[in-house]
């Protein structure tokens, strides 16, 4: 079982930077592939960042952008976003998961409770 807590949203400028967070419980957490994922109003969620262990894969719309890491010590994750754009608004979900396919929501079995992410013009 794992629980997973989101923050580090809000609101920022075009351009600006935002740092998210998630924490995670769980003696297993290392095992999980984790990523973050985005929903926008009126659109599906869409991934954003993955990482598992040394592996990570991003988006191609938040490659150069974006950066996720995780420390497994600390059962944390985080999101580094660089050069926001308005489209960039949406709430972001941590998600933790067993499956294989990166891109894929039915891959990750948890998800915490999202963060908004606000990007103004």
């Amino acid at each position: 079982q794992v629980q997973l807590v989101e923050s580090g949203g809000g609101l920022v400028q075009a351009g600006g930077s935002l740092r998210l967070s998630c924490a995670a419980s769980g003696r297993t957490f290392s095992s999980y592939r984790m990523a973050w994922f985005r929903q926008a109003p009126g659109k599906e969620r869409e991934f954003v960042a993955g990482i598992y262990w040394s592996r990570t894969y991003y988006a191609d719309s938040m490659k150069g952008r974006f950066t996720i890491s995780r420390d497994n010590a600390k059962n944390m994750m985080y999101l580094q976003m660089n050069s926001l754009k308005p489209e960039d608004t949406a709430v972001y979900y941590c998600a933790a998961g067993l499956g294989t396919a990166w891109v894929a929501p039915p891959s990750y079995g948890y998800w915490g409770q999202g963060t908004q992410v606000t990007v103004s013009s």
